[in-house]
């Protein structure tokens, strides 16, 4: 076991996959000789050659389209948007080509592309650098979106991605990056990309999230704890497809459940595991399935971004909304 960051354990979950397939490869701005943005690629080119590992121009659409095209040959591609704001930029080549490969071939072809994308707000990006945009990406069938929340879990999930057939979009809090260190085997293991995650049992409230709002949902959890009211928070770790059922056994143990992203309130993950619950299991409930999530306004400008954000006294003040309704 070492001590990890989570880029550290990206970093290693890519060496991992590098080395045991000659057919991953790794691109996108600045990812060769400058190790990306984050230095998420940091050593990678110098060890496994340009021809594996190497630079792309600033051109999203260029960068997933080459993804497309390379996977159709046998390849799997690991591209990175450098900021997950610009996925714009490449939206008909992840979801009008990569996600309906299978679909369109007939199971012929498939597409075992994996894209890394850094998001997340706390640490005051310019604009367009922070926007939590998981539920546009949840909305497109053939797509996973994967989003850990620590380092353990992110070495896992990312090689079980890069293994997998289907696209996946692979997202990373950039407030996570370096907030904390984990035990992380140095050997290759995997993650089950379907299963969600019980991070902490309880009895009387059923906490939902993924990201980084699984460390304030926790901080909540064990505030609350000194109140007298049991939290169980589950880490989705996968938010499409959605493990629904470690919730709704959850929910039928505790009969109340707050669902909680750092996105805003329109749409998104977080609406749709509501109505999941409140279909499958509302003789179950004993109060409304709330949401803490952000205002459904445009990502604010750093000054005034921590107003914006969901934080554990969020979490708190709707725990106890729930529990005296």
């Amino acid at each position: 076991m070492a001590e990890m960051t989570m880029i550290q354990a990206i970093t290693d979950a890519l060496r991992t996959e590098l080395k045991n397939d000659d057919n991953v490869l790794v691109f996108g701005e600045d990812v060769g000789q400058n190790g990306g943005v984050f230095r998420a690629t940091e050593g990678l080119q110098d060890e496994f050659g340009e021809e594996r590992v190497f630079d792309t121009p600033l051109a999203e659409s260029g960068i997933i389209g080459m993804a497309v095209g390379l996977s159709t040959q046998d390849y799997r591609p690991v591209p990175e948007i450098q900021f997950f704001g610009f996925v714009f930029e490449a939206m008909d080549a992840v979801v009008g080509q990569a996600a309906r490969m299978r679909y369109r071939s007939g199971g012929r072809w498939h597409a075992p592309i994996t894209i890394r994308s850094p998001f997340g707000g706390g640490v005051h990006t310019p604009e367009l650098h922070a926007d939590s945009l998981e539920g546009f990406m949840t909305q497109a069938p053939g797509l996973r979106v994967v989003i850990p929340s620590g380092p353990y879990d992110a070495k896992g999930l990312l090689i079980s991605s890069i293994r997998n057939n289907d696209p996946v979009i692979f997202l990373e809090h950039m407030k996570l990056y370096r907030s904390f260190r984990e035990e992380v085997p140095e050997e290759e293991y995997t993650i089950d990309l379907d299963k969600a995650n019980i991070v902490k049992e309880g009895t009387d409230m059923t906490l939902v999230a993924y990201g980084a709002m699984v460390h304030a949902s926790l901080k909540a959890a064990e505030e609350l704890e000194e109140e007298g009211i049991s939290c169980e928070v589950i880490d989705l770790r996968t938010v499409s497809p959605i493990d629904i059922d470690t919730i709704l056994e959850s929910v039928k143990k505790t009969n109340r459940a707050i669902v909680v992203q750092e996105a805003q309130r329109q749409a998104g993950v977080a609406a749709g595991i509501v109505a999941e619950i409140q279909e499958r299991a509302i003789l179950h409930l004993e109060s409304p399935v709330f949401r803490v999530t952000a205002p459904d306004t445009v990502y604010p400008f750093s000054q005034a971004e921590e107003v914006w954000l969901p934080n554990h006294q969020d979490i708190k003040e709707k725990v106890k909304e729930s529990m005296n309704f």
